[in-house]
């Protein structure tokens, strides 16, 4: 045996439970990905004070990287595509989280630390989205279509990128 970050039991049966990791490490489309490796990133940018990134599957089999942050004061506020781009310049895209959720303050525990699961779920509007374009001819439209059907979203513009959505 070797040390995988794995967290496991023995059964009495013989079986193996499997009850989780030891560390952030999430499996998102079939690639690993440390999500403290992308809060690093986040806190780097001087507009921020606080951030922290879950993997959540709000629908089964869909699971996704949704950043929650706070803003600092003494600094301009961000906008989430200034965070995005930061981010696409620093990390391969399947670490870039697809949604930003602004908070006043993190959740905390009553020992002070962070409260994961009191972490709001993303809506609608923390969900990066590009400028809407309506598709232009037929071919756009039915590949729009085609798109929208497939990744089950109300519409698809033509400037949208199909793993972004």
């Amino acid at each position: 045996m070797y040390r995988t970050g794995d967290l496991a039991r023995w059964l009495p049966d013989g079986n193996i439970e499997y009850l989780g990791r030891n560390d952030d490490q999430v499996k998102i489309r079939g690639v690993r990905i440390e999500l403290g490796e992308i809060e690093t990133r986040l806190n780097q940018l001087p507009g921020l004070q606080e951030a922290v990134v879950l993997a959540r599957e709000d629908q089964p089999g869909q699971p996704r990287l949704v950043a929650y942050f706070t803003e600092n004061p003494q600094f301009e506020p961000l906008e989430v595509g200034a965070i995005r781009a930061h981010l696409v310049a620093h990390l391969p895209d399947y670490m870039v989280p697809v949604a930003y959720v602004k908070l006043d303050a993190l959740p905390l525990t009553a020992n002070g630390k962070l409260d994961r699961k009191a972490l709001p779920k993303p809506d609608l509007a923390a969900v990066f989205t590009r400028e809407y374009e309506a598709p232009h001819g037929d071919i756009e439209t039915v590949l729009a279509q085609i798109w929208a059907d497939v990744l089950q979203v109300e519409r698809v513009g033509r400037q949208d990128h199909f793993f972004e959505l």
